[in-house]
Formats: C-alpha cells, sequence, structure tokens
C-alpha cells in the first residue's frame, strides 16, 4: 500500500480497506496497515481482490472519492464515482489540448530520448570493453546524436509534426545499434531491425509482446484518471487505437520493456528453442517461454526506482499510473508542463 499524488494504490491481494470515522483504514489478516483521512485523498486504486467494505464505498462516493478496480495485473474492469465528478472537464481539457499537442508531445519525447540513450550508455558501461571497437564506436555515436536530438526537442519552438520527425529519427536511431547490445550465444538471436506484424525473430517477438502488457497498462492508467485512451497527442487519433495509451507508453519501453528483453537473452534465459518459426516467417514465443517473460515482467514491476519529479521511491507498476496522473493535472493547468519519466 502506497500513498502518492493523493491516491491510496492497494497492491497486496487479500487486503480489506474499511471505513473508520472519516479515515480510510487498509487491514491486512486483521492487522491494521495504514490509515488515511478522507479530506487527503482523491482516489483509491485497488489491484487485484481486495476487499472494500459497502459503508467505504458510500462515504467515498459522498466524499468525491474515486474508487478504480484493476485485475492483478493491472488490466481496468471499472471505476466506481458519486454524483459530481470532473472527468468531463478534464477530457475537454484533453480535447482541447490535443488540438495544439506541442507541449505535451514534447515531455513525452524528451522522456523517450533520453530514456533510450540511457540505454545504450548503460550497455557502453557494462560491455563496453567487451566489444568490438566498431560497435562500441556506433554506440558511442548514437548516444551522442541522441543527447543532440534531446536538446533540439527541448528548445520549444518545433511544431507537432517536426516533433515527431525527431522522435522518429531517435528511433531508427536506437533501433539500428539495438543488436549490439544483445550478449545471446545462440546466432539465431539478433535484432536486424522493428518488424512487428508479424515479428521476424525471437527479439521482434519478445519486444512486441511486452509492448503489448506495457500499452495495456497504460491504458489502465489512463482509464483509471478518467481521461480517454482514445485521443492521444503524439499519436494521431485512430479508430479502435488507444492513442494516449500508446503516448504514455513512450517514455516508458525503453526501460520497462528494451532493458527487460535484453535482460532475458543476455542472461540466457531465453535461448533459440524458445521459439518456433510459422508458416510466412513469423517467430512466436513457446508457451514456457511466455510464462518465462510475465514472471519476469511481474517481477519488474515491483522493482522500486526513484520517481524524478515526486523524489519518492516507487515500484516500475506504478509509474504509467503515475504519470497518467501528472498529465491530468498538467491538463487541467496545475502543472506548466508535464514532466517526463527519466530512468536513472
Amino acid at each position: 500500500m502506497k500513498r502518492l499524488l493523493n491516491t491510496l494504490y492497494v497492491t497486496t491481494e487479500g487486503a480489506s480497506l474499511k471505513k473508520d470515522g472519516e479515515n480510510v483504514v487498509a487491514e491486512i489478516e486483521g492487522e491494521e496497515r495504514s490509515r488515511v483521512p478522507f479530506h487527503m485523498l482523491g482516489a483509491v486504486v485497488a489491484f487485484g481482490a481486495i476487499y472494500l467494505s459497502p459503508p467505504l464505498i458510500q462515504a467515498c462516493a459522498a466524499a468525491g472519492i474515486t474508487i478504480v478496480l484493476l485485475e492483478r495485473h493491472g488490466r481496468f474492469r471499472a471505476r466506481v464515482e458519486g454524483p459530481t465528478t470532473g472527468n468531463v472537464l478534464l477530457r475537454r481539457a484533453q480535447y482541447r489540448a490535443s488540438d495544439i499537442p506541442e507541449d505535451v508531445i514534447r515531455g513525452l519525447i524528451m522522456g523517450k530520448t533520453v530514456n533510450q540513450r540511457a540505454v545504450l550508455m548503460r550497455a557502453l558501461r557494462d560491455y563496453g570493453d567487451d566489444m568490438a571497437p566498431e560497435h562500441r564506436d556506433a554506440l558511442a555515436a548514437a548516444t551522442d546524436r541522441l543527447a543532440k536530438i534531446a536538446r533540439r526537442v527541448g528548445h520549444g519552438d518545433e511544431t507537432a509534426d517536426s516533433l515527431r520527425g525527431l522522435e522518429g529519427d531517435a528511433a531508427r536511431l536506437y533501433y539500428s545499434v539495438f543488436d549490439n547490445l544483445l550478449r545471446a550465444p545462440d546466432p539465431e538471436i539478433r535484432f536486424d531491425g522493428r518488424t512487428r506484424r508479424p515479428p521476424r525473430d525471437p527479439v521482434n517477438a519478445v519486444l512486441s509482446f511486452l509492448y503489448t502488457l506495457l500499452v495495456h497498462d497504460c491504458s489502465s492508467a489512463a482509464e483509471s484518471i478518467g481521461l480517454d485512451p482514445a485521443v492521444g497527442f503524439l499519436h494521431r487519433d485512430r479508430p479502435g487505437r488507444p492513442s494516449l495509451a500508446l503516448d504514455l507508453m513512450e517514455e516508458l519501453r525503453p526501460i520497462f520493456a528494451d532493458r527487460l528483453a535484453l535482460s532475458l537473452f543476455n542472461r540466457r534465459q531465453l535461448r533459440a528453442r524458445d521459439f518456433e518459426v510459422r508458416d510466412g516467417g513469423s517467430v512466436m514465443m513457446r508457451d514456457e517461454a511466455r510464462k518465462t517473460v510475465l514472471t519476469a515482467w511481474q517481477e519488474r514491476k515491483r522493482e522500486e526506482r526513484l520517481h524524478p519529479f515526486l523524489q519518492e521511491r516507487v515500484p516500475f507498476g506504478l509509474v504509467p499510473y503515475l504519470q497518467a496522473q501528472l498529465l491530468s493535472r498538467h491538463l487541467r493547468g496545475d502543472l506548466d508542463a508535464y514532466p517526463p519519466w527519466f530512468w536513472k
């Protein structure tokens, strides 16, 4: 259980939330673990099998405290609200901002580019001495170029289309050297470029699977705050596409997904035998490999890092929800700019 940005996050399955006077009381196996006054809360987010007493639900509705119910893995299920809610105002602000999206796009691309550079710099630090000189030089040149792109993004005089162009340049540069980060012994574990539908090699198969998990978490985060997951800023609106969830994912995937995929291959938790080539050349994970990735994903979400804006240690799994909250505060005018999440 953790309280961040006036939201109580309950992630321990089997916990009970009850009303005691003007407080929310969290108990585990009958023992009180947390007590938070209603006036200090704006929302309660419950992951998995969490008991909420009927008096607590009624009290939260009366106090304007939103209750969000998520599956254990973070998939959005329901939101319980009283008769008065600010979601319509938040969504109207979101729709207005999407027509002039430069401010939000700038923060998203800044976070993504800086995090991509951090992944490459970590590889240089950890494996640089063992790399072929040409690979080491390519990584060093890519980190320098990504730094220049980040500076251009931060200048504040780019249009939405030019910012999208910079994001594309950074992605092409990043993926062009991604193969140099792989230390797997199997010759089949190589990365020749990003392929999506279908993935053409084991690395792309794992990346696509992890990106799918991450976009589901980001969509749940947007829903839990009351944002419209279909209306984005960096990604243009398209029927059936969760554009805002894809936006929120961009700054997180170099760390949440790319580094996890690299760890699984480099630590030899995934080998070439864990994949199968199907008709048409698509490469898919076998069932046991998928279980390995899911287990590693859940373990990664429990790891804690210092949030650069909040200056508080938080689990990786809560970061999409915190970023959605920070975005909503920017849209409401409480923050001058959207603060991206930087990995350190």
